[in-house]
């Protein structure tokens, strides 16, 4: 398996038992969709590894408790602490309307109501306060921010994005 076919699902954070219990912590609004899984893909020195859930729980929130097979003491847990973990894409809930996930709206073509074609997205930067399309327009960078109040319309069928920014925003990079 490889990265670009898996998605974040959260890292290791810390152990929780003599008997190599760890826990996660899960990226996710949803983890109760997690809590039944059979297995994981570890990233263990750039290498995704299957690792078999034996049992889990999901305790405060996103916090999920997990015993892998073969991983029976402290010092088994402590060689896969802060290791993130990584689930195929074809587990990801299907979304719909004007809901996506960031990596399947790469490419994807933004039209802004009243400036037209803008270009298309070339990633996502979420590392902000407020997580940006970034935008190519024949070599210059278009950050819109990724706001329900802008994201008029998701075409999947087209692979079209239709926003509606504030006056002047697109300007502002292409002057």
């Amino acid at each position: 398996m490889q990265k670009e076919d898996c998605f974040y699902l959260g890292k290791i954070v810390k152990k929780h038992s003599f008997k190599g219990e760890v826990i996660i912590k899960l990226d996710t609004d949803e983890p109760d969709l997690y809590e039944n899984l059979e297995s994981v893909f570890v990233d263990l020195g750039n290498n995704l590894i299957p690792f078999f859930i034996e049992k889990s729980s999901l305790s405060k929130g996103t916090m999920f408790r997990v015993k892998f097979e073969d991983v029976d003491t402290e010092a088994d847990a402590e060689a896969i602490l802060r290791s993130e973990v990584y689930l195929p894409l074809d587990l990801l809930p299907k979304l719909s309307g004007d809901k996506f996930y960031y990596h399947e709206v790469i490419g994807f073509k933004v039209v802004d109501t009243s400036f037209g074609e803008v270009g298309n997205i070339v990633s996502i930067n979420d590392s902000s306060a407020q997580p940006l399309f970034e935008i190519d327009r024949e070599g210059k960078e278009v950050f819109i921010p990724m706001i329900d109040d802008f994201i008029k319309k998701v075409d999947r069928d087209n692979k079209t994005i239709e926003v509606e920014t504030p006056e002047g925003l697109i300007d502002l990079y292409l002057s």
